[in-house]
């Protein structure tokens, strides 16, 4: 091992490192007096409406922690000495003074005693002065088997770095502290890790000497990140490395490691680590080796393959295998663990910059039309409704719209962008031609489902993406209430399902009751439903509301900034045409 440093002293090697990335990141600060790096609060970088995510450790693991911070990440990292963990105090203090506390703060640490420990009691702490925190340990680590692990468990090394990046998307979208604690935990339960490397490494005023040192052709397999021995030296090339590696990784066999279980048909990411000593061209090859495996051993074929220097040992000559199992997030479309991971972050750190868009065209896993056939292929439930009352309603309260489409179009013209009236014909044409076209079923949720997927596809902007994702949560929510067993779809459960979807759009948008948007034709029809069972009356209170939006200050959307008065003589373009569509269907039952 090399002996040699240009900055010998630990003390300023740490203070000036972290200094560094204040140079760097301009978004970034520091407090040196418990170091502290933390994202710097700026007008144009509003980051308090979220989840403040906060980890740290000893230092010599860069870029981890520090080099995390920035957006897309954490908001502050606490550095300890090399390898040595912060103070409770260091951690406290960045707790409640130097990151935003309104949403929460979510603590993620690897599992080491003193860090767990540390962190452990500054959360306590933070608690104890009102505010809401959580802490998740990692211990990815399976170099550490069970029995060697005892009560302690695994260690943490660089699959952290996976489980902060998932966190560090989802607080960064504005998710609850329970949300980002949730998703943090479910990635951390699913990765698995080991290292290995050529040389223990030397710290920074250390004494030179090394107790059972590595021979010239041994390598060590499972190696911590502070020189900590591993499972087993061997004498081997670097494919009879990764092959050893993986096994302890995957060999279910191995009920001692076998802490998840990766099939084929899993997703995963890879990630191979640099320990620091290694040269990016080496860590090519041993990538390419590590893929080569994954494949012809295990019929594993990683969706995101990311290799650098993440989470490192100093300048250890080693290398580490992360391998991260996908699971749903159950956060919809936006918000996959995939999605996250690829999700834009402002990092020192963070080097993998790779769009979703670009890894998608790269690693196609089933053909276009296989593609398709599982993206269409429909799920009953036994809630039956009256096929052809239903489109015979549906009929008339369509045409209706699209006879409808000069008015909205004059309004939207005066209030808007003026394409609302050709948005609202062409979802009402789609769905028309859907309706003669399509195979019948008398299953409601997939009539719902079948009309959701049209005007997905039909209608664009701000109104299309409202319809498709309240109609998308109008199936879910029908669905909740399918019986074991066939049953008839009643006003009643109508009503409680529109309930519902009402309840689910307004999760994705802040237009409410008042807004002047088709909000205000909507809330008073399923009101008016839920409280009569009477479609004619909800329907006339739809038009009511939407009449009223008549002189009604805009909170949301153009007509927030239209000039003039001509705005106060129309409705809202959007509530007139879903009270037309609502008349119409009204008209359609009778």
């Amino acid at each position: 091992m090399s002996t040699k440093h240009f900055i010998p002293d630990p003390t300023a090697l740490v203070n000036t490192a972290l200094r560094s990335l204040t140079l760097t990141h301009p978004g970034l600060s520091l407090d040196t007096a418990v170091k502290t790096v933390y994202r710097t609060p700026h007008p144009s970088s509003p980051f308090t409406a979220q989840v403040s995510l906060v980890s740290g450790g000893g230092s010599g693991h860069e870029p981890a922690f520090a080099g995390y911070v920035g957006s897309g990440l954490l908001a502050a990292s606490v550095a300890g000495t090399i390898f040595a963990s912060p103070s409770a105090e260091q951690i406290r203090r960045c707790l409640l003074a130097r990151v935003p506390k309104e949403k929460g703060v979510c603590v993620i640490v690897m599992n080491y005693t003193g860090d767990v420990l540390n962190f452990g009691m500054a959360v306590e702490k933070a608690k104890a002065s009102g505010v809401e925190a959580e802490m998740v340990i990692v211990g990815d680590d399976v170099g550490v088997g069970r029995e060697r692990g005892g009560k302690v468990g695994r260690r943490g090394i660089a699959g952290t770095v996976l489980v902060l990046k998932v966190a560090g998307a989802l607080a960064e979208k504005g998710y609850s502290l329970k949300d980002v604690t949730r998703i943090a935990r479910l990635a951390a339960d699913n990765v698995v890790s080991i290292g290995a490397s050529l040389e223990h490494v030397h710290v920074p005023g250390r004494s030179t000497e090394v107790e059972d040192a590595l021979g010239e052709d041994e390598i060590e397999v499972g190696m911590g990140i502070h020189n900590e021995p591993g499972s087993e030296r061997i004498k081997t090339d670097l494919p009879g490395l990764v092959k050893k590696m993986l096994q302890h990784m995957l060999d279910q066999s191995d009920s001692d490691r076998a802490f998840i279980n990766v099939s084929k048909a899993d997703k995963t990411v890879l990630l191979v680590n640099n320990l620091g000593g290694v040269s990016v061209l080496e860590m090519g090859g041993i990538t390419d080796e590590v893929v080569r495996q994954l494949k012809g051993e295990y019929g594993i074929e990683p969706v995101r393959v990311l290799a650098g220097t993440f989470m490192t040992s100093l300048n250890g000559l080693g290398f580490s295998i992360s391998l991260l199992k996908v699971q749903d997030t159950g956060l919809g479309k936006g918000c996959g663990m995939l999605e996250l991971l690829d999700a834009p972050a402002e990092a020192p750190g963070w080097s993998a910059a790779i769009k979703t868009g670009t890894w998608d065209v790269g690693h196609s896993q089933d053909p276009p039309e296989e593609q398709e056939k599982a993206a269409d292929e429909e799920q009953p439930s036994n809630l039956k409704f009256d096929r052809g009352l239903a489109k015979s309603a549906l009929t008339a309260g369509l045409n209706k719209v699209i006879a409808a489409e000069p008015d909205v179009t004059n309004y939207d013209t005066i209030v808007g962008d003026g394409d609302c009236g050709i948005g609202l014909q062409r979802g009402a044409e789609a769905i028309l031609k859907m309706l003669e076209k399509s195979k019948p079923t008398d299953d409601a949720v997939v009539f719902v489902q079948r009309i959701a997927q049209v005007v997905e596809f039909s209608m664009d902007g701000t109104s299309g993406a409202i319809y498709a994702i309240f109609l998308n949560a109008l199936a879910h929510a029908l669905r909740e209430q399918s019986a074991l067993s066939p049953a008839q779809l009643d006003v009643e459960k109508w009503a409680k399902a529109l309930q519902q979807s009402t309840a689910a759009l307004g999760r994705y948008t802040p237009a409410r009751l008042g807004d002047r948007t088709l909000i205000d034709a909507l809330h008073p029809f399923v009101g008016t439903l839920a409280k009569s069972g009477d479609v004619h009356q909800a329907a006339a209170a739809a038009e009511a509301g939407a009449r009223e939006t008549k002189g009604m200050k805009a909170s949301l959307g153009r007509t927030v900034y239209v000039g003039g008065e001509d705005w106060q003589g129309v409705p809202d373009p959007g509530a007139y045409g879903l009270a037309q569509f609502l008349l119409g269907l009204s008209e359609g039952l009778q």
